[in-house]
Protein backbone atom coordinates (compact mmCIF):
# COMPACT_ATOMS: atom_id res chain seq x y z
CA UNK A 1 0.00 0.00 0.00
CA UNK A 2 2.55 2.38 0.28
CA UNK A 3 4.48 1.94 -2.17
CA UNK A 4 1.30 2.54 -4.45
CA UNK A 5 0.75 6.23 -2.20
CA UNK A 6 4.83 6.71 -2.74
CA UNK A 7 4.45 5.93 -7.05
CA UNK A 8 1.57 8.10 -7.00
CA UNK A 9 2.91 11.28 -5.22
CA UNK A 10 6.43 10.90 -6.22
CA UNK A 11 4.76 11.50 -9.96
CA UNK A 12 3.17 14.33 -9.31
CA UNK A 13 6.00 15.88 -7.46
CA UNK A 14 8.26 15.03 -10.60
CA UNK A 15 5.99 16.78 -12.67
CA UNK A 16 5.99 19.74 -10.53
CA UNK A 17 10.09 20.37 -10.06
CA UNK A 18 9.98 19.16 -13.88
CA UNK A 19 8.23 22.40 -14.79
CA UNK A 20 10.81 24.37 -13.22
CA UNK A 21 13.77 22.20 -14.88
CA UNK A 22 14.76 20.65 -11.22
CA UNK A 23 14.71 16.95 -12.59
CA UNK A 24 17.65 15.14 -14.54
CA UNK A 25 16.74 12.98 -16.79
CA UNK A 26 19.90 11.20 -17.14
CA UNK A 27 20.40 10.52 -13.67
CA UNK A 28 16.63 9.12 -13.34
CA UNK A 29 17.24 6.61 -16.12
CA UNK A 30 20.91 5.38 -14.52
CA UNK A 31 19.42 5.31 -10.77
CA UNK A 32 16.32 3.49 -12.36
CA UNK A 33 17.27 0.52 -13.64
CA UNK A 34 19.60 -1.15 -11.39
CA UNK A 35 17.20 0.36 -8.81
CA UNK A 36 13.80 -1.57 -10.00
CA UNK A 37 15.52 -5.00 -10.30
CA UNK A 38 16.83 -4.24 -6.51
CA UNK A 39 13.25 -3.42 -5.40
CA UNK A 40 11.91 -6.38 -6.82
CA UNK A 41 14.26 -9.04 -5.62
CA UNK A 42 13.99 -7.04 -1.95
CA UNK A 43 10.39 -7.64 -1.62
CA UNK A 44 11.32 -11.31 -2.08
CA UNK A 45 13.75 -10.89 0.84
CA UNK A 46 10.75 -8.71 3.15
CA UNK A 47 9.19 -11.88 3.67
CA UNK A 48 11.64 -13.67 5.64
CA UNK A 49 12.32 -11.35 8.62
CA UNK A 50 9.50 -10.72 11.67
CA UNK A 51 7.95 -7.17 11.41
CA UNK A 52 9.09 -5.93 14.45
CA UNK A 53 12.62 -6.58 13.53
CA UNK A 54 11.93 -4.89 9.99
CA UNK A 55 10.37 -1.51 11.40
CA UNK A 56 13.49 -1.48 14.28
CA UNK A 57 16.35 -1.53 11.24
CA UNK A 58 14.18 1.04 9.10
CA UNK A 59 14.60 3.63 12.18
CA UNK A 60 18.53 3.08 12.48
CA UNK A 61 18.19 3.17 9.14
CA UNK A 62 16.63 6.92 9.26
CA UNK A 63 19.13 7.79 11.44
CA UNK A 64 22.29 6.36 9.65
CA UNK A 65 20.67 8.50 6.60
CA UNK A 66 20.63 11.61 8.93
CA UNK A 67 23.66 11.58 10.41
CA UNK A 68 25.72 11.38 6.99
CA UNK A 69 23.93 14.54 5.76
CA UNK A 70 24.52 16.16 9.08
CA UNK A 71 28.22 15.29 8.50
CA UNK A 72 27.54 16.81 5.20
CA UNK A 73 26.09 20.08 6.29
CA UNK A 74 28.64 22.45 4.53
CA UNK A 75 28.03 20.36 1.13
CA UNK A 76 24.21 20.48 1.39
CA UNK A 77 24.02 24.14 2.21
CA UNK A 78 26.41 24.84 -1.12
CA UNK A 79 23.06 24.82 -3.07
CA UNK A 80 24.45 26.69 -6.08
CA UNK A 81 27.36 25.17 -7.27
CA UNK A 82 27.10 22.28 -9.58
CA UNK A 83 29.24 19.46 -10.15
CA UNK A 84 30.28 17.56 -13.63
CA UNK A 85 27.40 15.07 -12.16
CA UNK A 86 25.04 17.57 -12.05
CA UNK A 87 25.94 19.50 -15.01
CA UNK A 88 26.63 17.11 -18.18
CA UNK A 89 26.82 13.33 -16.17
CA UNK A 90 29.50 11.71 -18.31
CA UNK A 91 30.29 7.95 -17.81
CA UNK A 92 31.66 7.82 -14.02
CA UNK A 93 28.49 9.33 -12.95
CA UNK A 94 26.17 6.71 -14.89
CA UNK A 95 28.36 3.69 -12.72
CA UNK A 96 28.02 5.76 -9.04
CA UNK A 97 24.29 5.84 -10.04
CA UNK A 98 23.52 2.37 -10.94
CA UNK A 99 25.85 1.17 -7.79
CA UNK A 100 23.84 3.28 -5.63
CA UNK A 101 20.22 3.09 -7.21
CA UNK A 102 20.77 -0.93 -6.79
CA UNK A 103 21.65 -0.26 -3.01
CA UNK A 104 18.83 1.84 -2.91
CA UNK A 105 16.13 -0.51 -4.66
CA UNK A 106 16.57 -3.46 -2.69
CA UNK A 107 16.36 -1.15 0.71
CA UNK A 108 13.13 0.05 -0.95
CA UNK A 109 11.26 -3.46 -1.76
CA UNK A 110 12.63 -5.04 1.80
CA UNK A 111 11.21 -1.99 3.67
CA UNK A 112 8.60 -0.99 1.82
CA UNK A 113 9.21 2.72 1.64
CA UNK A 114 10.25 4.98 -1.73
CA UNK A 115 13.93 5.34 -0.26
CA UNK A 116 13.54 9.20 -1.25
CA UNK A 117 15.85 10.23 1.67
CA UNK A 118 18.71 7.71 0.63
CA UNK A 119 18.39 9.09 -2.91
CA UNK A 120 18.82 12.58 -2.35
CA UNK A 121 21.09 12.02 0.48
CA UNK A 122 23.11 9.98 -2.48
CA UNK A 123 22.84 12.53 -5.06
CA UNK A 124 23.93 15.77 -3.10
CA UNK A 125 27.34 13.78 -1.40
CA UNK A 126 28.38 11.27 -4.09
CA UNK A 127 27.26 12.89 -7.67
CA UNK A 128 27.64 16.66 -6.02
CA UNK A 129 23.66 17.91 -7.09
CA UNK A 130 22.53 21.01 -5.40
CA UNK A 131 19.61 20.22 -2.84
CA UNK A 132 16.53 21.47 -4.76
CA UNK A 133 17.78 19.36 -8.34
CA UNK A 134 18.15 16.06 -6.07
CA UNK A 135 14.99 16.64 -4.36
CA UNK A 136 13.26 16.93 -7.81
CA UNK A 137 15.62 14.14 -9.64
CA UNK A 138 14.89 11.75 -6.24
CA UNK A 139 10.96 11.87 -7.62
CA UNK A 140 11.42 10.73 -10.93
CA UNK A 141 13.54 7.78 -9.36
CA UNK A 142 11.44 7.10 -7.00
CA UNK A 143 8.50 5.94 -8.94
CA UNK A 144 9.46 3.56 -11.40
CA UNK A 145 11.11 1.58 -8.19
CA UNK A 146 8.41 1.91 -6.17
CA UNK A 147 6.66 0.01 -8.63
CA UNK A 148 8.53 -2.69 -9.03
CA UNK A 149 8.80 -3.21 -5.59
CA UNK A 150 5.23 -3.10 -5.62
CA UNK A 151 4.79 -5.71 -8.05
CA UNK A 152 6.79 -7.78 -5.80
CA UNK A 153 5.18 -7.75 -2.80
CA UNK A 154 1.49 -7.53 -4.85
CA UNK A 155 3.19 -11.81 -5.25
CA UNK A 156 2.39 -12.04 -1.39
CA UNK A 157 -0.80 -10.55 -0.99
CA UNK A 158 -3.79 -7.88 -1.94
CA UNK A 159 -4.28 -4.12 -1.41
CA UNK A 160 -7.24 -2.77 0.60
CA UNK A 161 -8.31 -0.19 -2.47
CA UNK A 162 -10.57 1.80 0.37
CA UNK A 163 -7.81 2.98 2.35
CA UNK A 164 -5.21 2.77 -0.68
CA UNK A 165 -7.14 5.22 -1.95
CA UNK A 166 -7.84 7.81 0.82
CA UNK A 167 -4.19 7.84 1.71
CA UNK A 168 -3.31 8.42 -1.89
CA UNK A 169 -5.13 11.92 -2.23
CA UNK A 170 -3.80 13.17 0.87
CA UNK A 171 -0.55 12.07 -0.24
CA UNK A 172 -1.12 14.20 -3.59
CA UNK A 173 -2.19 16.71 -2.05
CA UNK A 174 0.45 17.09 0.27
CA UNK A 175 3.01 16.64 -2.24
CA UNK A 176 1.50 19.27 -4.58
CA UNK A 177 1.87 21.61 -1.77
CA UNK A 178 5.18 20.88 -0.56
CA UNK A 179 6.68 21.05 -4.07
CA UNK A 180 5.26 24.49 -4.22
CA UNK A 181 6.61 25.45 -0.34
CA UNK A 182 9.86 23.51 -1.40
CA UNK A 183 10.71 26.07 -4.46
CA UNK A 184 10.53 29.26 -2.29
CA UNK A 185 11.96 27.95 1.11
CA UNK A 186 15.55 28.06 1.79
CA UNK A 187 17.64 25.05 1.47
CA UNK A 188 18.73 25.21 5.27
CA UNK A 189 14.73 25.45 6.31
CA UNK A 190 14.32 22.10 4.29
CA UNK A 191 16.90 20.41 5.47
CA UNK A 192 15.80 21.11 9.01
CA UNK A 193 12.31 20.26 8.98
CA UNK A 194 13.15 16.90 7.12
CA UNK A 195 15.67 16.26 9.62
CA UNK A 196 13.09 16.91 12.49
CA UNK A 197 10.50 14.51 10.59
CA UNK A 198 12.57 11.75 9.76
CA UNK A 199 14.38 11.50 13.52
CA UNK A 200 11.17 11.37 14.61
CA UNK A 201 9.76 8.99 12.95
CA UNK A 202 13.37 6.44 13.46
CA UNK A 203 13.00 6.88 17.47
CA UNK A 204 9.38 6.11 17.19
CA UNK A 205 9.99 3.03 15.12
CA UNK A 206 12.90 2.23 17.29
CA UNK A 207 11.48 2.59 20.97
CA UNK A 208 7.98 0.64 19.92
CA UNK A 209 9.23 -2.33 18.41
CA UNK A 210 11.90 -2.51 20.13
CA UNK A 211 9.11 -3.23 23.23
CA UNK A 212 7.42 -5.28 21.40
CA UNK A 213 10.34 -7.58 20.64
CA UNK A 214 11.16 -7.55 24.38
CA UNK A 215 7.79 -8.65 25.10
CA UNK A 216 6.68 -4.89 27.06
CA UNK A 217 3.48 -3.77 25.08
Amino acid sequence: MSLVVVAASSLFGTWEYGRVGQVKVKATLAFTWTGMLGAWGGAYGHHLIPQEILLVAFGFLLLLSRWLIIRQAKILAHTESKSACAEHFPGNCWLKAAGIGLVVGVLNGFFGVGGGFMIVAALVLTLGFPTRLAIGTSLSIIAPIAIAGLVGHLEFGVLDKQITGLVLLGSIAGMLLGARFGQFAPPTVMNRVTASITVSIALALILLNAAKLAGLS
